[in-house]
């Protein structure tokens, strides 16, 4: 069950790192869709269930900015909801999942929160420049949280994820801006 479970986030991983190469906003969105629905049964086999909660939550948000237009998901409601959601799973995870309540998995357990937090405003961004600037908010957190899950295709994906925001920041946004100084 393992390694199925690896393989299918080593496929997630693909998704995801592939989402950062997008021009377009919803190209990035579409590609984390996929990539949230794989890693939500990866996460879920390893038993890492808050990996999993969140990633469950991670379609539906993806969705949601998707359909921005038809769903007004630009209103603050939005996401103040998702950060309610996640905030019950932070306390599912140690009720229903039964997921001991110590210092260390408080601190770990939080970490994905913070990262789908960051992933949800950068979502609602207008460019994907700062779509890109907030995952370097959540990719640490996420890649804490797969060290301790002992995901590795999860680790994989943040490490490289990071390595493809920075390229695709350097390669669309500070080209982009170079070009704007230079027309100033």
């Amino acid at each position: 069950m393992e390694i199925e479970a690896q393989i299918i986030g080593i496929v997630a991983m693909v998704f995801n790192i592939w989402s950062y190469q997008q021009k377009r906003q919803r190209g990035i969105i579409a590609l984390q869709l996929i990539g949230s629905a794989l890693f939500t049964v990866h996460f879920f086999m390893l038993g890492a269930y808050m990996g999993g909660l969140l990633n469950a939550i991670g379609i539906v948000r993806a969705l949601v900015f998707l359909y921005k237009d038809k769903l007004k998901s630009d209103h603050i409601a939005w996401l103040f909801g998702f950060i309610g959601i996640y905030a019950i799973c932070y306390f599912l995870t140690f009720t229903v999942f039964r997921t001991p309540f110590n210092f260390k998995n408080a601190i770990v357990e939080i970490l994905p929160v913070i990262g789908m937090t960051a992933v949800t405003i950068a979502f609602g961004c207008k460019t994907p420049k700062n779509t890109r600037l907030l995952g370097f908010v959540s990719s640490p957190c996420w890649l804490i949280y797969n060290i301790v899950s002992l995901s590795i295709g999860a680790i994989c994906c943040e490490v490289i994820s990071l390595i493809s925001i920075a390229v695709g920041y350097l390669r669309l946004d500070r080209k982009k801006e170079k070009n704007e100084d230079k027309n100033a």
